[in-house]
This record gives C-alpha cells, sequence and structure tokens, in this order.
C-alpha cells in the first residue's frame, strides 16, 4: 500500500470495522503522528484494546504486521518531523547494531534509487544541462553540502554554474539574473526547506528551465519542476541519509563528462599543469 493511501484507506474501511478496529482508527486519525512512534502495545493500551487487536488491525488494511503499517506511519509524516521525533525513530535500536544497521539502510536507499528512477528524464537532465547559458545549483539546510558537491564538479563539466547559498545574502538576490536558456536544479528532501521551494518557483516564473532532486511526485519540489529525479533519503535519526542523492548527482556528473569528453579532458590537462605547479595536492616524498 503506498503511504498516501493510508489514512483513505482507514476512512473508506471504518463502517466494516469492529468496534475494537473503529477505535484503533479514530485514534490513528486523530494522532498519526504519535502512533507512528508507539508499540502495538502500547497503541492497544491507550485505545483500551488488545496487543492482537492492533496486529490484526494492520493486516486487515493489507499491511504484513504492525511494524509495515508504523513503518507507513512514519514516512506518512517524515517531512514534518521534528528532530527529536526523528531521534525517536532509533529509539529501539542497539548501539551495538548502529553501524551494520545503518550501512545496510543506506544500501537499500541506493538500491530502492535504482528500482525508482527515471532514466528518460534522467537524460533529459542532462541535456539540458549541456545547452544551459547558466546552471544555479539550489540547495538548503540539509542538502547544502549535495549542492556544493554538486556545483564544485559541475564546474569542471560546464563553463558558468551558480550555487546559490544561504550565507551570501538572499537568495532571490543571487538569481536575479536568471531568465530563458538558464537552467536551475533545486535539490530539498524531508523536511523540504521552503526557500529552495519558492527559489524554484521563482526561477519558473523568469523562464528558466527548472529540474528537482528529491524524493518522489509528493515533494513540493515536483509541482514546480519540468524535470523530477527521485532518490531515497530515508532519515537515520535526526541526520538525512544522503548516499543515494549523492550517487544521482555523481550519475549525472560523469554522464555529462562523457557527453562533453574532449572539451574535460582538455580543461583537466591544463588544471592538472596548475596543481602541479601550486602544489595543491601532496605528492610523493622527495629525497
Amino acid at each position: 500500500m503506498e503511504n498516501n493511501d493510508l489514512l483513505q484507506s482507514i476512512n473508506a474501511s471504518y463502517k466494516t470495522m469492529s468496534k475494537g478496529q473503529k477505535q484503533i482508527a479514530q485514534y490513528i486519525l486523530n494522532n498519526y503522528d504519535k502512533a507512528a512512534f508507539i508499540t502495538a502495545s502500547k497503541m492497544g493500551s491507550l485505545v483500551g484494546v488488545s496487543e492482537s487487536t492492533v496486529v490484526r488491525f494492520a493486516y486487515a488494511l493489507g499491511y504484513d504486521g504492525y511494524p509495515d503499517l508504523q513503518h507507513s506511519l512514519q514516512e506518512l509524516i517524515r517531512n514534518k518531523l521534528t528532530s527529536v521525533q526523528r531521534i525517536q525513530l532509533t529509539g529501539s535500536l542497539q548501539e551495538g547494531d548502529v553501524l551494520k544497521t545503518v550501512l545496510k539502510a543506506d544500501m537499500n536507499n541506493i538500491r530502492s534509487t535504482i528500482e525508482s528512477v527515471d532514466e528518460l528524464a534522467f537524460n533529459r537532465v542532462v541535456s539540458g544541462l549541456l545547452a544551459a547559458n547558466r546552471v544555479y545549483i539550489l540547495g538548503q539546510r540539509s542538502s547544502t553540502p549535495l549542492a556544493e558537491f554538486f556545483g564544485y564538479y559541475l564546474n569542471f563539466v560546464l563553463d558558468d554554474v551558480r550555487i546559490i547559498t544561504a550565507g551570501t545574502g538572499d537568495i532571490f538576490e543571487q538569481m536575479i539574473r536568471i531568465g530563458s536558456g538558464d537552467v536551475c536544479i533545486g535539490i530539498s528532501f524531508p523536511r523540504y526547506s521552503t526557500r529552495t521551494v519558492e527559489g524554484m518557483k521563482f526561477a519558473k516564473e523568469k523562464g528558466a528551465k527548472v529540474f528537482a532532486l528529491s524524493d518522489g511526485m509528493l515533494s513540493p519540489l515536483a509541482d514546480c519542476a519540468d524535470e523530477l529525479l527521485v532518490a531515497r533519503s530515508d532519515m537515520a535519526s535526526f541526520a538525512d541519509s544522503l548516499v543515494a542523492p549523492l550517487s544521482l548527482i555523481n550519475a549525472i556528473i560523469v554522464a555529462l563528462s562523457i557527453r562533453n569528453k574532449d572539451e574535460v579532458s582538455q580543461r583537466f590537462n591544463q588544471l592538472e599543469a596548475i596543481w602541479d605547479k601550486q602544489k595543491v595536492y601532496t605528492g610523493k616524498d622527495e629525497k
């Protein structure tokens, strides 16, 4: 079941539910932000039914069990979670399991991204970037490192790349020259940045093409984007998982460098000479 269908499914099935199931349904509909973080036993205690009734309620809605229902609730509200609530998501995780659990979750995020990414949209984004007069990369809050990484490498491939940052003036001031022939790439994941959405809308109003890198069609970035690239970004406690988005950004950079191979090679030959002369990188110890 899709996460956004959960509440709709509860409402649609409500009339046919037993008395105990209706009590559970009412609690979830009124308190789904709290229900996402409590056990089946705790919910049963709060509602006044048995734990097994809560589990059967999950099965009745088409879930594989209560943990599956709870995960759907967490997905439903994850764009609204506070940092404290995010920490609660990992409250049952034992310290000794953290390393492998987080690494496996990141692997699953990449697998999910591979399955959901639209290759045609990916190719249109690459073509749009190559054809752009200027490229504006907009990523605020936790997406700032993604925007900076993207912009750093994109500058080696394209002629005019601008990273819109939060610390160097209002984003609209930084984007004042954007217009037809330019591209704006907005990057944001739950909790979505209001400023990023506003910047993308501004770019679209000025006639620029707007691309989005986010977590799905329910993202507010999708509403104003000409192209949407989807990457999975489940949270690990209060920290966002940026592994899959970063991997997708890497793929864009590689695709651009392949299409623009001769110019990129020439540029890096010049840069290598500069880097050697300026001793930018540490080399072998001189005798």
